[in-house]
């Protein structure tokens, strides 16, 4: 049967190596966020403060594009990082940092509220809970020079307001995986029980 499955988490919290797993394992189709793609992040990464619209509302669009793509698939999709995260975490933190004016904020938060209510939302969303120092070491590790400057105040802020929105997160079930901590790839008795707990919802 046709499935919507969703993983969030903070940055280098290994939401691309688990869709991987869960597309390789179950024969899934994976749908990446658009990171690569975008053209204002390393100006947004440079001078946060001018080019935070810009990339967000770039994230948001192309986000909303890719939900809805969803609606014609034929098979069970996996989203790698959902629109809510875009509009929950990134956009709210910049806002609340003062690098995003409250009014280009009001204008963000006014389309993705009508965005929102046009998509379906997922019929399991996995959140990988990570801390900060093992974000910062996968960062170093993967090595995108335009990630190796955040500083970790900057994600201690994302983990918390990530913690808030998954205490009010109501759209679906929540599977939440200590990614930071547990390993499914190497460990295998982290493999069998994160399969388990996917699978009750399969």
């Amino acid at each position: 049967m046709k499935k919507f499955l969703a993983v969030a988490g903070n940055i280098g919290a290994g939401k691309t190596s688990l869709t991987e797993f869960l597309c390789n394992q179950y024969g899934f189709e994976p749908v990446y966020e658009p990171f690569q793609t975008n053209p204002y992040l390393d100006d947004f990464y440079k001078d946060m403060k001018a080019w935070s619209f810009h990339s967000q509302l770039y994230f948001l669009t192309h986000k909303f594009r890719l939900h809805l793509e969803l609606n014609s698939s034929n098979g069970t999709m996996v989203m790698d990082r959902t629109i809510y995260e875009d509009a929950e975490i990134f956009a709210t933190n910049l806002y609340r940092g003062r690098f995003m004016s409250k009014r280009d904020h009001q204008t963000y938060m006014e389309l993705y509220t009508s965005m929102q209510s046009a998509l379906q939302p997922p019929d399991l969303l996995i959140y990988l809970r990570c801390d900060t120092r093992a974000i910062r070491a996968r960062i170093r590790q993967r090595g995108r020079p335009s990630e190796q400057a955040i500083k970790a105040s900057y994600l201690r802020r994302l983990n918390d307001l990530y913690e808030d929105w998954i205490a009010r997160y109501t759209l679906s079930p929540v599977l939440v995986w200590e990614s930071g901590s547990r390993d499914y790839l190497t460990h295998l008795v982290d493999r069998v029980e994160f399969q388990r707990a996917v699978e009750r919802f399969l």
